[in-house]
């Protein structure tokens, strides 16, 4: 019996597993962390219920965490086999995932320190050595080709265009009643313009006319649409703003593409005078890394993009934009009393740096916390735009004084209108579609659209539920 098991990734948007097993083969497609509220991190500790060492093979749509964040756990707990991805993610999972293995201690440290933790000791789910070791374990695989894992399972990548090396993974599994093809989707890019999209870093819009018979398709966005109107003039107004009343803005950014676009468009901006030339400081040693590896990835960038670069040169030597890589340049931009700009990661507010820079400028109301990116239930991020008065760092009340605001349209997701003009370039239509990585209500809300639209079988994947695909 071949069959699809969803372990993460379904009622929640974090996490994404999916357990392909043709009866000769297990494969993971994605092994991603779980983040936000309590109950799904716990998660990242239980067991999968097939044991790690028993995983054949794992393919990598993408560089996110939610997508890659487990993979130094499962090598961790014996995984020894290959994780194929394309070489842009591969590099930047070669940031990413030392990166969260030292948050990881980092945490755990703090609180055996504190003793904030019910466990004594707390432990990090995985080490930055943990990390570090999994990364001989990745295998490059160029876009556009086949790779036969076993004589009933082979694959292959097609673009995806979320981040810089996103891919689809396009699955074909050898049944006895003929070969099943399968696509997942990972985190799809969006199909609008610049315009709508601003600052997009990667060639706009996912590869169409797919010819597929199953589907596992991501549906984060799918109860509410990106604002159709350009993104400059109110971002301009928002940092305008700030530095007149003498304050700051802080951005919390993903590391990887989030940060990069920003950035583009900031220069942009700068350069045609639409905002003052205030200081940007890039302040997250793993989107400096980044912003290399996109350099040396530029056949994946807009056309927009290339002409900056090759206008402006690399973003490391821009004049008045500082890359902060240690912690005491961190440290210094909070003795500033100076109007800045500052880009920090983690996007929701999970850790990393920005933590920091809102301890120390949350309550004061000159200063602005402007999210460029969504944010899950039961991350900080997602507390402070909410509008609560106080959130929690460091074990500590951080009263929330400076305002706060939100630009939707830098979202690397596309939402329903979008996946629908994607889903039309289809060749064929697939017998059947799973709808993961999103929240309960948005996936409803995109199952009732899309099937009024296209009276495709849509489903919503369940937690642990298995799909089976043949039944010989």
């Amino acid at each position: 019996m071949a069959y699809i098991q969803f372990l993460g990734a379904a009622g929640t948007v974090t996490g994404s597993k999916h357990l392909v097993n043709t009866g000769d083969m297990q494969v993971l497609v994605d092994c991603g962390l779980f983040q936000g509220k309590k109950e799904w991190r716990e998660r990242n500790w239980q067991d999968m219920p097939v044991p790690s060492k028993d995983i054949d093979a794992v393919i990598l749509t993408h560089a996110h965490l939610d997508h890659c964040g487990w993979i130094p756990r499962l090598y961790k707990e014996g995984y020894r086999g290959k994780i194929y991805a394309t070489p842009a993610t591969i590099d930047l999972c070669g940031v990413i995932l030392p990166d969260s293995g030292h948050l990881q201690e980092e945490e755990a440290e703090f609180h055996n320190r504190k003793k904030t933790s019910k466990h004594s000791p707390a432990l990090p789910l995985y080490t930055r050595e943990d990390a570090e070791a999994c990364l001989k374990q990745f295998a490059p695989v160029d876009f556009h080709t086949p790779t036969q894992l076993s004589p009933k399972f082979r694959f292959e990548f097609v673009r995806a265009a979320h981040i810089l090396g996103s891919g689809m993974a396009q699955v074909t599994i050898e049944c006895d009643g003929g070969p099943k093809r399968i696509l997942f989707t990972g985190d799809i890019g969006r199909v609008r313009d610049n315009l709508l999209a601003p600052g997009k870093v990667v060639r706009s819009g996912p590869e169409g006319g797919a010819k597929t018979d199953w589907m596992l398709m991501e549906s984060t966005y799918g109860n509410r649409e990106h604002p159709k109107t350009d993104a400059r003039p109110e971002l301009a107004r928002i940092i305008r703003d700030t530095v007149a009343r003498g304050g700051t803005v802080i951005v919390p950014a993903f590391a990887v593409e989030r940060t990069q676009k920003f950035l583009f468009l900031l220069k942009q901006m700068m350069e045609a005078g639409e905002v003052p030339n205030v200081p940007v400081h890039t302040d997250s040693p793993m989107a400096i890394k980044a912003v290399q590896i996109f350099l040396d990835h530029e056949s994946e960038f807009s056309d927009e993009v290339c002409g900056m670069i090759h206008q402006y040169g690399s973003p490391l030597t821009w004049p008045g934009f500082f890359f902060d890589l240690t912690s005491d340049d961190s440290k210094k931009m909070n003795d500033s009393r100076y109007p800045m700009i500052i880009v920090s990661s983690s996007g929701m507010v999970t850790g990393g740096r920005v933590l920091h820079h809102l301890m120390h400028r949350l309550p004061d109301p000159r200063n602005t916390v402007l999210f460029i990116g969504f944010q899950a239930p039961g991350t900080r991020g997602f507390t402070i735009k909410s509008g609560a008065p106080s959130v929690r760092i460091f074990s500590q009340e951080v009263q929330i004084r400076a305002q706060v605001k939100a630009i939707e349209q830098f979202s690397d997701h596309a939402d329903t209108p979008e996946l629908l003009q994607w889903l039309k370039t289809f060749a064929e239509k697939p017998d059947l579609v799973y709808l993961v990585h999103g929240e309960p209500q948005a996936a409803a809300m995109m199952k009732e659209n899309l099937t009024r639209e296209l009276h495709w079988d849509f489903r919503i994947a369940e937690y642990m539920q298995k799909a089976v695909v043949s039944a010989t």
